[in-house]
Protein backbone atom coordinates (compact mmCIF):
# COMPACT_ATOMS: atom_id res chain seq x y z
CA UNK A 1 0.00 0.00 0.00
CA UNK A 2 1.83 3.59 -1.66
CA UNK A 3 1.76 6.16 1.65
CA UNK A 4 0.15 9.03 -0.13
CA UNK A 5 1.80 12.43 -0.58
CA UNK A 6 2.98 14.26 2.64
CA UNK A 7 1.25 17.34 0.86
CA UNK A 8 -2.05 15.72 1.43
CA UNK A 9 -3.42 17.64 4.50
CA UNK A 10 -3.97 14.01 6.06
CA UNK A 11 -1.35 12.98 5.49
CA UNK A 12 -0.34 15.85 7.48
CA UNK A 13 -2.04 15.22 10.46
CA UNK A 14 -1.20 11.39 10.20
CA UNK A 15 2.83 12.65 10.46
CA UNK A 16 2.58 14.93 13.58
CA UNK A 17 0.75 12.20 15.32
CA UNK A 18 3.47 9.67 14.14
CA UNK A 19 6.18 12.22 15.49
CA UNK A 20 7.39 12.00 11.42
CA UNK A 21 9.83 15.01 11.28
CA UNK A 22 10.69 14.98 14.89
CA UNK A 23 12.50 11.76 15.65
CA UNK A 24 11.35 10.03 12.73
CA UNK A 25 12.16 11.62 9.32
CA UNK A 26 10.04 9.49 7.14
CA UNK A 27 6.44 7.50 7.74
CA UNK A 28 5.92 3.78 8.32
CA UNK A 29 6.63 1.60 5.06
CA UNK A 30 3.42 0.01 3.48
CA UNK A 31 4.67 -3.24 4.43
CA UNK A 32 5.23 -1.75 8.07
CA UNK A 33 1.15 -0.79 7.49
CA UNK A 34 -0.27 -3.74 5.96
CA UNK A 35 1.92 -6.38 8.45
CA UNK A 36 2.07 -4.80 11.68
CA UNK A 37 -0.06 -1.95 12.32
CA UNK A 38 -3.26 -3.27 10.62
CA UNK A 39 -3.58 -5.81 12.88
CA UNK A 40 -2.68 -3.79 15.64
CA UNK A 41 -5.45 -1.49 15.10
CA UNK A 42 -7.96 -4.63 14.77
CA UNK A 43 -6.52 -6.12 17.84
CA UNK A 44 -7.55 -2.40 19.70
CA UNK A 45 -11.16 -1.67 18.12
CA UNK A 46 -12.48 -2.95 21.20
CA UNK A 47 -11.14 -0.67 23.59
CA UNK A 48 -12.42 2.70 21.75
CA UNK A 49 -15.07 3.42 24.32
CA UNK A 50 -12.85 2.77 27.32
CA UNK A 51 -10.10 4.64 25.61
CA UNK A 52 -11.91 7.55 25.21
CA UNK A 53 -13.08 7.27 28.79
CA UNK A 54 -8.87 7.50 29.89
CA UNK A 55 -7.99 10.49 27.97
CA UNK A 56 -11.11 12.36 28.90
CA UNK A 57 -9.77 11.24 32.74
CA UNK A 58 -6.65 12.62 32.40
CA UNK A 59 -7.52 15.13 30.79
CA UNK A 60 -9.88 16.48 33.07
CA UNK A 61 -7.24 15.64 35.94
CA UNK A 62 -4.84 17.92 34.15
CA UNK A 63 -7.01 20.44 34.28
CA UNK A 64 -8.01 20.34 37.79
CA UNK A 65 -3.94 20.56 38.41
CA UNK A 66 -3.50 23.65 36.20
CA UNK A 67 -0.84 21.31 33.98
CA UNK A 68 -3.62 21.69 30.93
CA UNK A 69 -4.74 25.44 30.71
CA UNK A 70 -8.49 26.03 31.14
CA UNK A 71 -9.47 27.30 28.12
CA UNK A 72 -7.43 24.70 25.89
CA UNK A 73 -8.43 21.90 28.29
CA UNK A 74 -12.01 22.69 28.32
CA UNK A 75 -12.08 22.82 24.09
CA UNK A 76 -10.01 19.17 24.35
CA UNK A 77 -12.77 17.69 26.73
CA UNK A 78 -15.53 18.77 23.99
CA UNK A 79 -13.84 17.57 21.39
CA UNK A 80 -13.51 13.76 23.28
CA UNK A 81 -16.76 13.64 24.09
CA UNK A 82 -17.72 14.03 20.33
CA UNK A 83 -15.09 11.74 19.44
CA UNK A 84 -16.56 9.38 22.45
CA UNK A 85 -20.31 9.01 20.28
CA UNK A 86 -17.88 7.25 17.44
CA UNK A 87 -18.92 9.78 15.00
CA UNK A 88 -19.40 8.84 11.18
CA UNK A 89 -16.16 11.13 10.05
CA UNK A 90 -13.79 8.45 12.72
CA UNK A 91 -12.81 6.25 10.52
CA UNK A 92 -9.44 4.23 11.99
CA UNK A 93 -6.57 3.96 9.47
CA UNK A 94 -3.21 1.41 10.12
CA UNK A 95 -1.71 4.22 8.04
CA UNK A 96 -2.17 6.15 11.29
CA UNK A 97 -0.73 3.32 13.67
CA UNK A 98 -2.86 2.51 16.05
CA UNK A 99 -5.72 3.30 17.63
CA UNK A 100 -4.25 6.08 19.95
CA UNK A 101 -3.14 8.03 16.66
CA UNK A 102 -5.76 7.54 15.18
CA UNK A 103 -8.27 9.39 17.95
CA UNK A 104 -5.55 11.52 18.02
CA UNK A 105 -5.03 12.60 14.54
CA UNK A 106 -9.01 13.20 14.49
CA UNK A 107 -8.55 15.61 17.62
CA UNK A 108 -5.79 17.45 15.96
CA UNK A 109 -7.90 17.84 13.00
CA UNK A 110 -10.72 19.85 14.84
CA UNK A 111 -8.42 21.30 17.55
CA UNK A 112 -5.31 22.86 18.59
CA UNK A 113 -6.02 21.83 21.83
CA UNK A 114 -5.20 18.41 21.10
CA UNK A 115 -1.41 18.47 21.21
CA UNK A 116 -2.64 18.92 25.06
CA UNK A 117 -3.68 15.18 25.42
CA UNK A 118 -0.58 13.34 25.63
CA UNK A 119 1.38 15.23 28.33
CA UNK A 120 2.63 13.11 31.14
CA UNK A 121 1.89 10.10 29.92
CA UNK A 122 2.47 6.99 27.13
CA UNK A 123 0.32 5.94 24.70
CA UNK A 124 0.69 2.52 26.15
CA UNK A 125 0.15 3.70 29.88
CA UNK A 126 -3.90 5.06 27.60
CA UNK A 127 -4.12 1.63 26.13
CA UNK A 128 -3.15 -0.77 28.97
CA UNK A 129 -5.97 1.42 31.05
CA UNK A 130 -8.59 0.71 28.41
CA UNK A 131 -7.46 -3.10 28.11
CA UNK A 132 -8.03 -3.25 31.88
CA UNK A 133 -11.58 -1.13 31.81
CA UNK A 134 -12.42 -3.25 29.12
CA UNK A 135 -11.86 -6.90 30.60
CA UNK A 136 -13.42 -5.45 33.96
CA UNK A 137 -16.52 -5.07 32.16
CA UNK A 138 -16.55 -8.30 30.19
CA UNK A 139 -15.73 -10.15 33.34
CA UNK A 140 -18.64 -8.46 34.97
CA UNK A 141 -21.09 -9.70 32.13
CA UNK A 142 -19.32 -13.69 32.41
CA UNK A 143 -20.08 -13.63 35.83
CA UNK A 144 -23.63 -12.58 35.18
CA UNK A 145 -23.95 -15.47 32.71
CA UNK A 146 -22.30 -18.17 34.53
CA UNK A 147 -24.74 -17.70 37.36
CA UNK A 148 -27.66 -17.95 35.05
CA UNK A 149 -25.89 -21.40 34.01
CA UNK A 150 -25.54 -22.22 37.49
CA UNK A 151 -29.33 -21.41 38.23
CA UNK A 152 -30.66 -23.36 35.20
CA UNK A 153 -28.23 -26.28 36.17
CA UNK A 154 -29.72 -26.48 39.46
CA UNK A 155 -33.49 -25.49 38.45
CA UNK A 156 -33.32 -29.13 35.96
CA UNK A 157 -31.60 -30.92 38.61
CA UNK A 158 -34.34 -30.70 41.12
CA UNK A 159 -37.08 -31.62 38.43
CA UNK A 160 -34.69 -34.88 37.99
CA UNK A 161 -34.37 -35.50 41.28
CA UNK A 162 -35.57 -38.95 41.04
CA UNK A 163 -34.90 -39.57 37.73
CA UNK A 164 -32.96 -42.73 37.54
CA UNK A 165 -29.69 -43.54 35.54
CA UNK A 166 -26.52 -45.35 36.00
CA UNK A 167 -23.57 -43.18 37.29
CA UNK A 168 -20.05 -43.45 34.74
CA UNK A 169 -16.93 -43.60 35.57
CA UNK A 170 -14.54 -44.81 32.30
CA UNK A 171 -17.99 -44.96 30.61
CA UNK A 172 -18.88 -48.04 32.56
CA UNK A 173 -22.04 -48.01 34.45
CA UNK A 174 -20.35 -47.34 37.90
CA UNK A 175 -23.98 -47.05 41.05
CA UNK A 176 -27.18 -45.77 40.27
CA UNK A 177 -27.94 -42.34 40.64
CA UNK A 178 -30.06 -39.62 39.21
CA UNK A 179 -29.85 -37.55 36.45
CA UNK A 180 -30.69 -34.41 38.96
CA UNK A 181 -27.43 -35.58 40.93
CA UNK A 182 -25.20 -35.68 37.99
CA UNK A 183 -26.21 -32.48 36.69
CA UNK A 184 -25.67 -30.34 39.88
CA UNK A 185 -22.47 -31.56 39.76
CA UNK A 186 -21.45 -29.25 37.10
CA UNK A 187 -23.10 -26.45 39.47
CA UNK A 188 -20.13 -26.72 42.07
CA UNK A 189 -17.27 -25.66 39.63
CA UNK A 190 -19.22 -22.80 38.32
CA UNK A 191 -19.43 -21.59 42.05
CA UNK A 192 -15.53 -21.99 42.21
CA UNK A 193 -15.58 -20.21 39.23
CA UNK A 194 -17.26 -16.91 40.63
CA UNK A 195 -14.75 -16.64 43.53
CA UNK A 196 -11.98 -16.93 41.02
CA UNK A 197 -13.77 -14.52 38.98
CA UNK A 198 -14.24 -12.09 41.72
CA UNK A 199 -10.25 -12.39 42.82
CA UNK A 200 -9.47 -11.49 39.19
CA UNK A 201 -11.76 -8.93 39.21
CA UNK A 202 -10.32 -7.74 42.63
CA UNK A 203 -6.34 -7.87 40.74
CA UNK A 204 -8.03 -6.15 37.42
CA UNK A 205 -9.55 -3.60 38.73
CA UNK A 206 -6.54 -1.84 40.00
CA UNK A 207 -5.41 1.28 37.77
CA UNK A 208 -2.01 1.97 35.90
CA UNK A 209 -3.05 5.29 35.04
CA UNK A 210 -0.75 7.93 35.90
CA UNK A 211 2.08 6.16 35.97
CA UNK A 212 4.07 8.27 33.77
CA UNK A 213 5.36 5.49 31.17
CA UNK A 214 6.95 3.29 33.83
CA UNK A 215 8.74 5.75 36.77
CA UNK A 216 6.33 8.30 37.74
CA UNK A 217 6.94 11.75 35.88
CA UNK A 218 8.02 15.23 37.11
CA UNK A 219 4.34 15.93 36.31
CA UNK A 220 2.15 15.85 39.35
CA UNK A 221 0.55 13.04 38.17
CA UNK A 222 -2.74 12.68 40.79
CA UNK A 223 -2.71 8.11 40.38
CA UNK A 224 -5.38 8.27 42.95
CA UNK A 225 -7.90 10.50 40.85
CA UNK A 226 -7.26 9.26 37.84
CA UNK A 227 -8.76 5.61 39.52
CA UNK A 228 -11.53 7.00 41.03
CA UNK A 229 -12.71 9.29 38.08
CA UNK A 230 -12.12 5.71 36.71
CA UNK A 231 -13.66 3.64 38.50
CA UNK A 232 -10.93 1.58 39.80
CA UNK A 233 -10.75 0.38 43.34
CA UNK A 234 -7.59 1.89 44.12
CA UNK A 235 -4.13 1.68 42.07
CA UNK A 236 -0.77 -0.60 41.29
CA UNK A 237 1.44 0.43 43.68
CA UNK A 238 4.86 0.27 41.56
CA UNK A 239 4.83 2.62 38.49
CA UNK A 240 6.92 0.06 35.93
CA UNK A 241 4.52 -2.59 37.62
CA UNK A 242 1.54 -0.70 36.61
CA UNK A 243 2.99 -0.55 32.77
CA UNK A 244 3.77 -4.11 32.47
CA UNK A 245 1.61 -6.95 34.05
CA UNK A 246 2.00 -9.80 32.45
CA UNK A 247 0.44 -12.24 34.76
CA UNK A 248 -3.08 -10.20 34.14
CA UNK A 249 -3.99 -11.56 30.98
CA UNK A 250 -2.29 -15.13 31.91
CA UNK A 251 -4.60 -15.14 34.58
CA UNK A 252 -7.40 -14.50 32.26
CA UNK A 253 -6.94 -16.78 29.69
CA UNK A 254 -6.30 -19.51 32.39
CA UNK A 255 -9.41 -18.99 33.87
CA UNK A 256 -11.09 -18.69 31.04
CA UNK A 257 -9.90 -22.46 30.30
CA UNK A 258 -10.63 -23.37 33.47
CA UNK A 259 -14.42 -22.31 32.95
CA UNK A 260 -14.72 -23.81 29.72
CA UNK A 261 -13.19 -27.53 30.66
CA UNK A 262 -15.84 -27.78 33.17
CA UNK A 263 -18.13 -26.92 30.31
CA UNK A 264 -16.41 -29.01 27.86
CA UNK A 265 -17.09 -32.31 30.62
CA UNK A 266 -20.64 -31.77 30.36
CA UNK A 267 -20.62 -31.15 26.54
CA UNK A 268 -18.66 -34.11 25.92
CA UNK A 269 -20.92 -36.34 28.68
CA UNK A 270 -23.80 -35.09 27.12
CA UNK A 271 -22.64 -35.83 23.45
CA UNK A 272 -22.35 -39.76 24.36
CA UNK A 273 -25.55 -39.15 26.00
CA UNK A 274 -27.68 -38.74 22.70
CA UNK A 275 -25.89 -41.17 20.97
CA UNK A 276 -28.41 -44.14 20.16
CA UNK A 277 -26.08 -46.23 22.17
CA UNK A 278 -27.09 -44.60 25.54
CA UNK A 279 -30.19 -42.91 24.28
CA UNK A 280 -30.53 -41.20 27.57
CA UNK A 281 -30.73 -37.45 26.34
CA UNK A 282 -31.94 -35.71 23.09
CA UNK A 283 -31.04 -32.12 22.43
CA UNK A 284 -34.25 -29.92 21.21
CA UNK A 285 -33.56 -29.75 17.14
CA UNK A 286 -32.48 -25.53 17.59
CA UNK A 287 -28.98 -26.95 18.80
CA UNK A 288 -28.32 -29.52 15.86
CA UNK A 289 -27.56 -29.82 12.85
CA UNK A 290 -28.75 -32.50 9.94
CA UNK A 291 -26.35 -34.36 8.28
CA UNK A 292 -25.85 -33.15 4.48
CA UNK A 293 -25.55 -37.13 3.81
CA UNK A 294 -26.64 -39.02 6.56
CA UNK A 295 -31.04 -38.82 6.44
CA UNK A 296 -31.14 -40.45 10.00
CA UNK A 297 -29.02 -38.28 11.77
CA UNK A 298 -29.33 -35.07 14.19
CA UNK A 299 -25.95 -34.02 14.95
CA UNK A 300 -25.50 -32.14 18.61
CA UNK A 301 -23.70 -29.45 16.75
CA UNK A 302 -23.93 -27.01 19.92
CA UNK A 303 -21.90 -29.71 21.93
CA UNK A 304 -19.36 -29.00 19.56
CA UNK A 305 -18.97 -25.87 19.14
CA UNK A 306 -18.78 -25.91 23.14
CA UNK A 307 -15.69 -28.15 22.95
CA UNK A 308 -13.92 -26.52 20.07
CA UNK A 309 -13.68 -23.40 21.85
CA UNK A 310 -12.42 -25.16 25.25
CA UNK A 311 -9.57 -26.41 22.49
CA UNK A 312 -9.10 -23.39 21.44
CA UNK A 313 -9.09 -21.44 24.80
CA UNK A 314 -6.22 -23.87 25.88
CA UNK A 315 -4.23 -22.26 22.78
CA UNK A 316 -4.39 -18.37 23.69
CA UNK A 317 -3.89 -20.07 27.01
CA UNK A 318 0.01 -21.25 25.87
CA UNK A 319 0.07 -17.78 23.76
CA UNK A 320 -0.79 -15.79 26.01
CA UNK A 321 1.75 -17.10 28.35
CA UNK A 322 4.26 -17.22 25.57
CA UNK A 323 3.65 -13.58 24.90
CA UNK A 324 4.91 -12.90 28.26
CA UNK A 325 8.11 -14.55 28.67
CA UNK A 326 10.15 -12.08 27.50
CA UNK A 327 12.37 -9.52 28.76
CA UNK A 328 10.68 -6.61 30.92
CA UNK A 329 8.74 -3.72 29.12
CA UNK A 330 8.33 -5.59 26.02
CA UNK A 331 4.91 -4.71 23.84
CA UNK A 332 4.66 -7.99 22.05
CA UNK A 333 3.87 -8.62 26.19
CA UNK A 334 0.58 -6.62 24.99
CA UNK A 335 0.33 -6.32 21.77
CA UNK A 336 -1.91 -9.27 19.90
CA UNK A 337 -3.48 -9.65 23.30
CA UNK A 338 -5.52 -6.05 23.77
CA UNK A 339 -8.18 -8.36 21.02
CA UNK A 340 -6.99 -12.03 22.21
CA UNK A 341 -7.84 -11.56 25.97
CA UNK A 342 -11.15 -9.74 25.57
CA UNK A 343 -12.08 -11.74 23.01
CA UNK A 344 -11.24 -14.63 25.20
CA UNK A 345 -13.63 -13.49 27.48
CA UNK A 346 -16.74 -13.08 25.17
CA UNK A 347 -15.94 -16.41 23.42
CA UNK A 348 -16.39 -18.02 26.73
CA UNK A 349 -19.66 -15.92 27.93
CA UNK A 350 -21.05 -16.70 24.51
CA UNK A 351 -20.51 -20.62 25.58
CA UNK A 352 -21.95 -20.56 28.79
CA UNK A 353 -24.95 -18.93 27.11
CA UNK A 354 -25.24 -21.73 24.66
CA UNK A 355 -25.21 -24.50 26.81
CA UNK A 356 -27.66 -22.55 29.24
CA UNK A 357 -30.13 -22.58 26.27
CA UNK A 358 -29.03 -26.49 25.95
CA UNK A 359 -29.79 -27.67 29.38
CA UNK A 360 -32.79 -25.75 29.54
CA UNK A 361 -34.23 -27.61 26.57
CA UNK A 362 -32.96 -30.74 27.29
CA UNK A 363 -35.05 -33.91 27.65
CA UNK A 364 -33.76 -36.86 29.65
CA UNK A 365 -35.27 -40.43 28.77
CA UNK A 366 -36.20 -41.54 32.47
CA UNK A 367 -37.71 -44.68 31.10
CA UNK A 368 -33.96 -45.24 29.10
CA UNK A 369 -32.22 -44.69 32.53
CA UNK A 370 -34.17 -46.88 34.39
CA UNK A 371 -33.71 -49.96 31.78
CA UNK A 372 -29.78 -49.68 31.75
CA UNK A 373 -29.72 -50.16 35.39
CA UNK A 374 -32.23 -52.70 35.67
CA UNK A 375 -30.09 -54.58 32.51
CA UNK A 376 -26.65 -54.12 33.95
CA UNK A 377 -24.54 -54.27 37.29
CA UNK A 378 -24.76 -51.00 38.83
CA UNK A 379 -25.83 -52.00 42.19
CA UNK A 380 -22.61 -54.37 43.09
CA UNK A 381 -21.04 -52.30 45.38
CA UNK A 382 -24.65 -51.37 46.95
CA UNK A 383 -24.50 -55.72 47.35
CA UNK A 384 -21.57 -55.93 48.67
CA UNK A 385 -22.07 -53.19 51.28
CA UNK A 386 -25.21 -55.02 52.20
CA UNK A 387 -23.18 -58.18 52.58
CA UNK A 388 -20.80 -56.35 55.37
CA UNK A 389 -23.69 -54.70 56.84
CA UNK A 390 -26.01 -58.23 57.14
CA UNK A 391 -23.93 -60.66 56.68
CA UNK A 392 -20.30 -59.80 59.09
CA UNK A 393 -18.09 -60.00 55.92
CA UNK A 394 -15.01 -57.82 55.85
CA UNK A 395 -15.28 -55.44 52.61
CA UNK A 396 -12.54 -57.56 50.74
CA UNK A 397 -14.62 -60.80 51.11
CA UNK A 398 -17.68 -59.20 50.00
CA UNK A 399 -16.00 -57.62 47.07
CA UNK A 400 -14.40 -60.73 45.96
CA UNK A 401 -18.45 -62.12 46.23
CA UNK A 402 -20.37 -59.91 43.99
CA UNK A 403 -17.00 -60.01 41.86
CA UNK A 404 -17.21 -63.47 41.03
CA UNK A 405 -20.82 -63.11 40.37
CA UNK A 406 -20.70 -60.35 38.21
CA UNK A 407 -18.15 -62.43 36.25
CA UNK A 408 -19.87 -65.65 35.97
CA UNK A 409 -23.43 -63.97 35.11
CA UNK A 410 -21.57 -62.02 32.10
CA UNK A 411 -23.53 -61.82 29.13
CA UNK A 412 -25.82 -64.34 30.40
CA UNK A 413 -28.22 -62.11 32.88
CA UNK A 414 -28.11 -58.46 34.79
CA UNK A 415 -26.87 -58.97 37.91
CA UNK A 416 -30.93 -58.10 39.22
CA UNK A 417 -31.79 -61.63 38.30
CA UNK A 418 -29.40 -63.02 40.72
CA UNK A 419 -31.30 -65.42 43.42
CA UNK A 420 -30.65 -66.33 47.05
CA UNK A 421 -29.51 -69.60 46.17
CA UNK A 422 -27.26 -68.33 43.54
CA UNK A 423 -25.69 -65.55 45.83
CA UNK A 424 -25.28 -68.95 48.88
CA UNK A 425 -23.65 -71.08 46.05
CA UNK A 426 -21.25 -68.83 45.34
CA UNK A 427 -20.33 -67.77 48.43
CA UNK A 428 -19.39 -71.18 49.50
CA UNK A 429 -17.35 -71.83 46.03
CA UNK A 430 -15.19 -68.23 47.23
CA UNK A 431 -15.58 -67.59 50.70
CA UNK A 432 -15.38 -71.71 51.62
CA UNK A 433 -18.91 -70.88 53.53
CA UNK A 434 -22.62 -70.37 53.30
CA UNK A 435 -23.20 -66.65 53.07
CA UNK A 436 -27.09 -65.94 53.06
CA UNK A 437 -29.19 -63.05 52.48
CA UNK A 438 -33.52 -63.36 52.55
CA UNK A 439 -34.91 -63.09 49.16
CA UNK A 440 -36.31 -59.14 50.49
CA UNK A 441 -32.89 -57.85 51.02
CA UNK A 442 -31.30 -59.38 48.30
CA UNK A 443 -33.78 -57.69 46.41
CA UNK A 444 -33.55 -54.30 48.55
CA UNK A 445 -29.73 -54.44 47.60
CA UNK A 446 -30.46 -54.79 44.14
CA UNK A 447 -33.17 -51.96 43.59
CA UNK A 448 -31.47 -49.09 42.18
CA UNK A 449 -34.45 -47.03 43.77
CA UNK A 450 -33.34 -48.19 46.74
CA UNK A 451 -29.96 -47.70 46.03
CA UNK A 452 -30.44 -44.02 45.65
CA UNK A 453 -32.51 -43.74 48.14
CA UNK A 454 -30.25 -44.68 50.73
CA UNK A 455 -27.52 -42.51 49.82
CA UNK A 456 -28.62 -39.63 52.19
CA UNK A 457 -24.77 -38.48 52.90
CA UNK A 458 -24.26 -35.27 52.57
CA UNK A 459 -23.49 -34.73 48.95
CA UNK A 460 -25.31 -37.93 48.06
CA UNK A 461 -28.11 -39.11 45.51
CA UNK A 462 -30.86 -39.20 47.70
CA UNK A 463 -33.64 -36.59 46.73
CA UNK A 464 -33.24 -35.16 50.78
CA UNK A 465 -29.16 -34.78 49.93
CA UNK A 466 -29.38 -33.56 47.09
CA UNK A 467 -32.08 -30.41 47.95
CA UNK A 468 -29.93 -29.54 50.51
CA UNK A 469 -26.59 -29.39 48.14
CA UNK A 470 -29.14 -27.12 45.21
CA UNK A 471 -30.36 -25.01 48.20
CA UNK A 472 -26.64 -24.20 48.66
CA UNK A 473 -25.52 -23.84 44.71
CA UNK A 474 -28.69 -21.32 44.88
CA UNK A 475 -26.94 -19.17 47.43
CA UNK A 476 -24.09 -18.90 46.38
CA UNK A 477 -24.88 -18.33 42.86
CA UNK A 478 -27.32 -15.78 44.17
CA UNK A 479 -24.43 -14.00 45.89
CA UNK A 480 -22.38 -13.74 42.49
CA UNK A 481 -24.96 -12.51 41.08
CA UNK A 482 -25.92 -10.10 43.12
CA UNK A 483 -22.15 -8.87 43.37
CA UNK A 484 -21.89 -8.93 39.64
CA UNK A 485 -25.31 -6.53 39.57
CA UNK A 486 -23.59 -4.38 42.14
CA UNK A 487 -20.14 -4.21 40.53
CA UNK A 488 -22.13 -3.35 37.32
CA UNK A 489 -24.03 -0.19 38.55
CA UNK A 490 -20.65 0.63 40.14
CA UNK A 491 -19.45 1.05 36.79
CA UNK A 492 -22.02 2.74 34.79
CA UNK A 493 -22.55 5.23 37.84
CA UNK A 494 -18.87 5.84 37.75
CA UNK A 495 -18.68 6.23 33.71
CA UNK A 496 -21.56 8.44 34.27
CA UNK A 497 -19.99 10.94 36.87
CA UNK A 498 -16.94 11.42 34.45
CA UNK A 499 -18.92 12.15 31.28
CA UNK A 500 -21.03 14.51 33.78
CA UNK A 501 -17.65 16.68 35.18
CA UNK A 502 -16.78 16.86 31.40
CA UNK A 503 -20.14 18.24 30.31
CA UNK A 504 -19.97 20.88 32.98
CA UNK A 505 -16.45 21.53 32.11
CA UNK A 506 -17.46 22.51 28.31
CA UNK A 507 -18.62 25.61 27.00
CA UNK A 508 -22.52 25.51 26.49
Amino acid sequence: MPVESEHDPAVGIANQVLEVGSRLAAGPSARLVDTVFRRELADQAGLFAALGLTDLAHTLAMIELGVIPSAEGSELLGALLRLQTQPEDFSADPTRGDLYTNREAWLAGRTSAAGWLGIGRARREATTTAFLMTLRAGLLELGDAATRLGHTLTARASEWREALMPDYTYLQAAQPTTFGHYLAGFAGPLLRDGDRLRGLYARVNQSPAGCGSSNGSRLPLPRDRLAELLGFDGIVPHARDAMWQADLPIETAGLMTTILTNLDRLAEDLQIFATGEFGLVELDDRHARASKIMPQKKNPFALTHIRGTANAMIGTLAATAAAARTPSGQPDNRLSLYGAIPRAVAGTREAVLLLDEVITDLRFDAQRGLELLTGGDAAATDLAEVLVMECGLDFRQAHRLVGTLVRQTAGSRPLAALSADDLSACSIEVLGYRVELTPAALARALDPQESVHARIGHGGAAPPALDAVLADQRAGLAEIRAWTAEQQERQRASEESLLQRCRERCPT
